[in-house]
């Protein structure tokens, strides 16, 4: 599918979607338990229904409640209406197996669409039971590789299948416990152990040694679940080392679904590169996600970002600033600081961000191609990108005297930008587009991935 973006101020109040992270998290966990969790307000997206799907698969029952609401007539994946929570009916034990080891999981593969998330942590899942499961994905997912996690998980004593370390990936338990090390390129590696190996027979003891860590903040996230439910455990405070012993069970997970910063980023890109403003209504300033640095940062390139009781609000009228960033915590929020730095005065540097290579795409290449088309110089280099910003293609944001505007361009043909199949990207470049375009966006049905709903704000 292809979206054209039109240059325009982005003035727009924005009900933040809910957070993929904190929801894959809470169905794992709700499908792990005992009891009954009511997930209130959770992320209806493509990479959600697949977590639905596969948490499905391994036994959990999952009833979604819907209401009429003429916003949200056609959701991703169909139901009608706006979802409102799951009822999530887990079970106790070893995922996808009942006590006398008989499976509940089925023979028929399950698929994790594009959701590495759903991927990695259900791996685990599934390790705990003792019929052999097998995971498989889309093409993107058939090329992230997981080799880290599945040598841990067979040092672990689970026995593993797969293709070059990705999908499909069959895993089957039981788990032993042991020692391994695990490097975390991506942190959910290590998330996933961490909330399964609490689940692990009495008398189990699970360490892992973490010589390299990615993303700390969404470890964090993982152990403030585990510390809501008083799992035991141990860790050294640079997180390069765990002990968890198993014999713990999971009660529900209640409650709302906090809202997510990594896709109130695209928003507050766009107030930022037109000159607009957004109020981002939602978001919880204490909360554990690693991507709210980004407004941070908005705020040391010029932005205004102020909390109000409303919601958090972001502006620039004035002129954007280059600067030095690192982004080894929140890498998810690489695409967006792009669109940011390439209409500010000077450089920007994104470092320490090796890992946005592996994710949907490689995100340092794309995002250096692809603004490239816009007219912005990039440099790409091993573990980031260097901005060589432009303000004067930031059209008529900065070009004001009293309140009159430069008009914006118009009559041009749409450069094409290619979104390649990575839903940040495409986020990304619509916002870059609405200073630099007009552009018409390839493959935009990406954003359904996690933001449904986000071409309604570009309307």
């Amino acid at each position: 599918m292809r979206r054209i973006v039109t240059p325009r101020r982005f003035e727009e109040s924005v009900r933040v979607p809910a957070s993929k992270s904190h929801t894959i998290r809470r169905l794992i966990i709700a499908s792990l338990s005992g009891g009954v969790s009511e997930i209130e307000g959770p992320l209806d997206s493509l990479d959600a229904r697949s977590c639905v799907s596969v948490c499905r698969g391994l036994g959990a029952e999952i009833d979604e409640h819907r209401e009429d609401d003429p916003f949200c007539p056609n959701p991703p994946g169909g139901g009608g209406g706006k979802l409102t929570r799951w009822t999530v009916r887990g079970f106790p034990g070893a995922s996808g197996a009942d006590e006398d080891g008989k499976g509940r999981a089925g023979a028929q593969a399950l698929d994790a669409g594009n959701s590495g998330t759903t991927l990695y942590l259900a791996l685990a899942a599934a390790a705990l039971g003792r019929r052999p499961v097998t995971f498989t994905g889309d093409e993107q997912l058939g090329r992230r590789g997981a080799a880290p996690l599945l040598d841990a998980l067979s040092g672990l004593g689970i026995r593993v299948e797969s293709r070059n370390g990705c999908v499909p990936i069959t895993v089957q338990g039981p788990w032993k416990g042991g020692h391994v090390s695990l490097p975390c390129p991506t942190s959910q590696y290590l998330s996933a152990l961490l909330l399964s190996s609490p689940l692990a027979p009495a008398g189990t003891v699970t360490e892992i040694s973490v010589p390299l860590l990615n993303e700390r903040p969404y470890i964090e996230m993982t152990l403030s679940y585990l510390e809501a439910q008083s799992i035991p455990h141990e860790k050294t405070d640079d997180f390069s080392y765990f002990r968890i012993p198993g014999g713990s069970s999971y009660g529900p997970v209640p409650g709302p679904v906090p809202a997510d910063f990594s896709s109130a980023a695209f928003s507050a890109a766009a107030a930022a590169v037109s000159g607009g403003r957004a109020l981002l209504i939602g978001l919880d300033p204490a909360d554990t996600q690693g991507d709210k640095i980004f407004f941070d940062m908005l705020a040391r390139m010029g932005c205004g970002v102020t909390w109000e009781h409303a919601g958090l609000a972001v502006s620039c009228p004035g002129k954007l600033r280059g600067g030095v960033f690192d982004l080894n915590a929140a890498p998810d929020t690489l695409p967006a600081l792009a669109a940011v730095a390439a209409f500010a005065e000077g450089d920007t540097v994104l470092a320490n961000v090796a890992h946005a290579r592996i994710k949907e795409t490689d995100r340092i290449a794309v995002m250096a191609a692809e603004l490239g088309k816009l007219g912005i110089a990039c440099d790409e280099r091993p573990d980031g990108l260097v901005i060589h910003g432009n303000p004067r293609l930031r059209s008529g944001a900065e070009e004001r005297t009293g309140t009159e505007e430069r008009p914006r361009p118009s009559g041009r043909s749409p450069v094409s930008l290619d979104g390649r199949g990575d839903h940040r990207v495409v986020m990304a470049l619509a916002a870059a587009a609405l200073a630099a375009g007009p552009a018409e966006i390839e493959g935009a049905q990406a954003a359904d991935v996690t933001y449904p709903g986000f071409w309604d704000l570009f309307a």
